[in-house]
């Protein structure tokens, strides 16, 4: 697992240095001058040996977290020094036409979910049903309608991303909101998406 998320870590890094090429070929300068930064970097669907409260007594558990990332409270030794003193960063994806989300771990998920929060909102619709439903439909000219940029690999790619194969990530971001799981800090709104 941690070879795995390793490798995970290191194909994102390569990821980002092409981004940053891009960037600097588009530009005609560097990302640097232009105040861009990795923010913050985290892996989702992986297993973490951590330390939790069990029964009154601490324990080193194995906590898997699928469909799920980190949302541990203040002053937990593994979240960066940056962050420790207000939480874990949660980074909450939404799809190409909605909405992404930062919010904040809590010490409410470390009692209530081993420290865990959604890193998602999840599918309405099986890719297969997404293309299907997307029939007829141009989802390049929508998300341009709605002031989104996309490049895809091609149109069947395109369709069972669509916005609609997803459920909104807002209502999801509120109910784990609502619950003291996570606190939100900033909603992001998408102005180019790549799939590939």
């Amino acid at each position: 697992m941690a070879a795995a998320a390793n490798y995970a870590f290191a194909n994102r890094q390569a990821l980002l240095g092409h981004v940053q090429l891009a960037l600097e070929q588009a530009l005609q300068t560097s990302p640097r001058d232009l105040g861009l930064r990795t923010v913050y970097d985290v892996a989702h669907n992986i297993a973490k040996l951590e330390e939790h409260e069990v029964d009154g007594e601490m324990r080193k558990l194995v906590v898997h977290r699928k469909g799920a990332t980190r949302s541990f409270g203040p002053g937990r030794p593994e979240i960066p020094a940056a962050y420790r003193h207000v939480g874990q960063p949660v980074l909450v994806p939404g799809d190409m036409g909605r909405a992404s989300y930062v919010l904040v771990g809590t010490d409410r998920a470390m009692q209530e979910t081993f420290g865990s929060s959604c890193h998602g909102a999840g599918r309405l619709l099986s890719r297969h049903a997404a293309i299907k439903q997307a029939r007829g439909r141009k989802i390049a000219d929508e998300l341009r309608g709605r002031g989104v940029i996309v490049r895809a690999k091609d149109r069947d790619t395109l369709a069972e991303e669509m916005p609609e194969a997803y459920k909104d990530v807002s209502n999801v971001v509120d109910v784990v909101h609502g619950a003291g799981l996570a606190r939100k800090v900033a909603r992001l709104r998408p102005l180019v998406v790549v799939k590939g």
